[in-house]
Parts: structure tokens; sequence; C-alpha cells
């Protein structure tokens, strides 16, 4: 088959690897609008269950994904300056563009073709030239709103404000902080992805962003500003900036997932919140099941995109949804900061619905036990009131 492939992000450049690498005679040329080398943002991270699936769908390729990844097997709630640790939650980070070079270099080994700096103007000619055209052009999907009579999308923004940063403090754990200012809460997602640097995103709502004069800082001030919010777990050391400007989370779906012969892949696709931490493996997941559909239905697109949407449409559906309910946890977290750290951080495991109490006691013994005996503490004190 002749493929082209618009963006080179991990959908991209996971589902031209596979394809490539199970039909040597695939044609596929990888097109980025981006110069070789830039990618914004700091780290990413997968949990073991996410790299579960990318060791089965190719075991050699997955050495040499993880080889240089920080790997820990617990994460901490920090709420009222008390560290509460859940174990039995794996995670695996590495740097963004670490993991792209990763997926380009072994893209080029098997002769994939991938032109930077390159935009594509003219979808439909190209459409016209292939069999197949992977649209896995991102979030702001140029393809997608090319032919959004088509693809028919949905757009939702939510109302908390975030800025992505680095810091060279290392948190060994993914940790969640919660920190209580005179002008409302502020919130670090925090990880550990080089032996070196962290990503440290920071969340607010836009009351409390505006509140606090962050409307109309520059980057700079603003970087500054919440260096200062968190500077007792980040020491001496300062936040780094890449882009680091304010933005709103943008919920993408879309009701149709084909045109023809073109197929909407990764953030194209659909959204899934960070806070997840699910956005690089649901796209790569996307690759995998797309490269399923063309082995099961050589030559026959059709059927191959109706196997894909098959596999993935109830996933895609599932995450979104528990991303919907991670968002109004923490958009409305200032109603849960009167619990003390054991039970805040019980409930933010909690916060999708999809963990029961039983998933964390397989998890974590210690943590259920401490979430048990605080509950049992608190109805013994309502009866004697």
């Amino acid at each position: 088959m002749k493929i082209a492939v618009i963006g080179a992000g991990p959908a991209g450049l996971y589902f031209s690897l596979l394809a490539k690498k199970h039909d040597p005679s695939h044609e596929i040329r990888v097109y980025e609008q981006n110069p070789e080398g830039a990618t914004y943002g700091w780290g990413v991270v997968f949990s073991d269950v996410g790299l579960g699936f990318l060791r089965e769908a190719d075991p050699e390729f997955f050495k040499a994904f993880v080889a240089h990844h920080e790997r820990c097997d617990y994460m901490e709630i920090v709420h009222r300056g008390t560290h509460v640790q859940v174990h039995g939650n794996h995670f695996s980070r590495t740097a963004r563009i670490d993991m792209l070079r990763v997926l380009e270099d072994a893209c080029r080994r098997e002769g994939i073709r991938i032109e930077y700096d390159r935009r594509i103007e003219d979808v439909e000619a190209l459409a016209g030239e292939v069999d197949l055209l992977i649209a896995a052009d991102g979030g702001n999907s140029t393809v997608r709103t090319q032919y959004a009579q088509h693809f028919r999308p949905s757009f939702e923004k939510r109302r908390n404000k975030f800025a992505w940063y680095g810091t060279r403090q290392r948190f060994h754990p993914v940790s969640l902080i919660f920190r209580e200012t005179p002008h409302g809460v502020f919130i670090a997602h925090s990880y550990q992805y080089s032996p070196e640097l962290s990503t440290f995103l920071v969340e607010v709502d836009p009351d409390t962003w505006q509140r606090a004069g962050l409307d109309r800082a520059s980057e700079d001030e603003s970087r500054r500003y919440c260096a200062d919010v968190f500077r007792q777990e980040l020491g001496s050391n300062e936040l780094l900036t890449n882009r680091s400007l304010w933005f709103e989370a943008n919920i993408v779906r879309n009701e149709q997932w084909t045109h023809r012969n073109i197929v909407l892949l990764g953030d194209a696709l659909r959204t899934v919140h960070f806070s997840l931490g699910s956005g690089t493996r649901m796209a790569m997941q996307d690759a995998i099941a797309l490269h399923q559909g063309l082995v099961r239905h050589p030559g026959d697109v059709p059927a191959a995109f109706a196997a894909f949407e098959a596999q993935r449409r109830p996933a895609s559906s599932t995450f979104q949804a528990a991303a919907d309910r991670s968002l109004d946890w923490y958009e409305n977290v200032a109603d849960k900061m009167h619990l003390d750290p054991v039970s805040f951080a019980y409930d933010y495991m909690r916060r999708t619905g999809q963990v029961s109490h039983d998933d964390l006691k397989r998890r974590d013994a210690n943590f259920a036990a401490a979430c048990e005996a605080l509950s049992l503490h608190e109805r013994r004190q309502e009866a004697v009131a």
C-alpha cells in the first residue's frame, strides 16, 4: 500500500513502524509541519497497563522504547504539607523529545521517510495519490478542520487554567501537590522523567488565577509566582519554561472517525485529559488497532477502518468519561480541602469511579487499612456525638 501520514507524533510514527515492519513493501511517508527536534512540553508518563500494550504489539521495539525510562511503583498526594503515599501504582516516565527520537530512529531503520518542516496545503490532492491517509496531526488537526462536515467534531473547553513547566527538582514518585493560598487553591502535577529533570504542571481555577494577577502576568512573572507558591517542594530549584503559557483543556470528540481513505488518529481523533496520564497511551493504542485492522483486511481499507472503530470506540468512550469525572474533581477540589490528608488521598484515588476500595486494597493494603481505620474512627465519633 501507499500510505501518507500527516503528523510525526506518537500515533503517526508508531503506526508507520508497525505497518512497515509487518509488510516492508508498504510505501510510507510521514509529513511533519514542525522542524525536526521541535517539541513542546517536558515529560510523558505511562502506567504499566499502557506499557503492556506496547510490549505485546512489538517486543523488540518495546525494549528500546523503555531503555532509559524513569520508573516508580508509588505515587504521593500532598495535602496540608502531608505526603500520603499510595503504592501499587507503577509508572514509567521519559522525556517527550526522547520518546519521539526513539520512534523516529526505529522508523528510519525500516526505511520510512519522515519529512520535517513540511505542511500539507492540499490534503485532498494527497489523499488522491495514496491508498491510505492518516491524519495524526494533533488536537488542532488541520485535516479534521478541512473535513469537519464529514468528521463532525465537537469541542469542550474546560474552565481550569494550566501552565506546563519543568524543574531540576526531582520528584521521584508521581506527585500531586495541593496548596491553599490567600487567592485560592493551586495544584501541581509533577514527576521525574530523566536523571536531571521533572515535569511540573501547575493547575488553578480561573477565579484564583485572576485574583493572583496571573491573567496580567508575563510568562516569566507567572513562572516566578508559581515557583514561590510551591517553594516548600521546589527548594532552591526554579521552574523552567518552554512556551509555558496558560491554557485550558480542550476536549475533542468526533462523530465520524473516517472519510473515504482518510482516518483520524491520536489527539486529532480524541483528546484525553492529562490528569489520567493516558493521552500518549491512547494514541499508540490507536496505532496498534489500525495496524491490526489492516493486517486482518489487507488491501481493504473500509473493512480495516470498521475493525479499527469496533476495537477503539468503546475504550475511547470509557477513557473520556473517566477523564470528565477526573476533571470535575479537580475543578471542584476547593470543596475537598477540608478533608484530612488520608481521606483526601482516598477521595482522589476514587475520583473517576473506576477504582474501587477493593482495587486499592489489592494495590496497597496498608493505605486501604489506614482509610478503613479512619472511617471507623469517624463513625464512632459520630455515634458518641
